[in-house]
């Protein structure tokens, strides 16, 4: 299958890419720089240079591929409503080009906000619509592509993706800790959140590009809830820490704060039955206790 994705230098991207790779399939990859170019063409994939705003060649590499992997972001936490609009955008293009050809779209998703006071589930939907929402409302939109003839598919990434040489949340919050001398936690640190590491999550990616059936939303759940207290532990025994409830979350994070103090945990039942995914890589705190966050 020729897989065209978006992302592909990114974090969650060069795992899939690689995955999709040893699966046999045939990967172009989104990519910005001269650099991330060679990476890519050195895996044996073919590099596709441009970005999110570059809408007519999202629309030409969709177009020439088998399948389309949607995982770039922005991700500009300085100006979310310039990265909601380009993930809309995006998302749009992506799935009209694909528009009346049974080809799978899976589209990069969260677990955030889906639920209150439990688990979240793959049954519950995206409360996001419209381009003023989280993300552009960008699940919503690829999954209204399934009744235009695209087998779309929202993958719902954990809060992190970890793995060492990770540099998304947890590696931000061991930055903080370490500028701060203290490892906090929000209150009294049971909120908990959902963890997978990097690999199972491509090959999951890699599971639902065959597997899985127009409007499917798929959990990249490994660990249902690791509370965030015990993984604040993990960032001091790294790094020689004291741990300490944080009250004013904000104050104390930043921008981080408000998504360190929510309780975003998640099941993957559902997943796992359809896709016969069983994770197998370390645990979180596993990988911070290996020294897989440096700071």
């Amino acid at each position: 299958m020729r897989v065209f994705v978006t992302g592909a230098s990114g974090w969650i991207g060069t795992a899939v890419v690689d995955d999709l790779l040893a699966a046999g399939h045939q990967v172009t990859g989104l990519v910005r720089t001269p650099t991330a170019e060679a990476a890519l063409a050195a895996k044996g994939a073919t590099p596709h240079r441009g970005d999110l705003d570059d809408l007519d060649g999202l629309r030409a590499g969709a177009r020439a591929a088998d399948a389309v992997v949607h995982l770039a972001n922005k991700h500009d936490w300085a100006d979310p409503a310039g990265t909601n609009a380009a993930e809309r955008a995006a998302t749009a293009t992506l799935g009209d080009a694909l528009a009346g050809t049974g080809k799978p779209l899976l589209l990069a998703s969260g677990v955030a906000a889906l639920a209150q006071g439990r688990p979240a589930t793959e049954d519950d939907p995206s409360p996001f619509h419209g381009p003023d929402s989280a993300r552009g409302g960008s699940e919503n939109l690829a999954l209204d592509h399934a009744e235009r003839g695209v087998r779309a598919v929202a993958v719902r990434f954990s809060p992190t993706v970890h793995g060492a040489g990770d540099h998304g949340f947890v590696a931000i919050l061991t930055a903080i800790a370490k500028e701060k001398g203290v490892s906090g936690y929000p209150g009294d640190g049971t909120n908990r959140w959902a963890a997978v590491h990097r690999s199972d999550a491509a090959r999951l990616v890699t599971l639902g590009l065959t597997g899985a059936p127009a409007g499917a939303r798929l959990h990249a759940v490994a660990e249902e809830g690791v509370p965030t207290r015990e993984i604040a532990e993990a960032i001091g025994r790294a790094h020689g820490l004291p741990t300490a409830p944080i009250e004013d979350a904000e104050a104390h994070w930043g921008w981080i704060g408000r998504y360190f103090a929510m309780d975003l945990a998640a099941t993957a039942k559902i997943t796992r039955d359809l896709l016969d995914w069983t994770p197998t890589g370390p645990t979180l705190i596993a990988d911070i206790d290996a020294g897989g966050y440096p700071g």
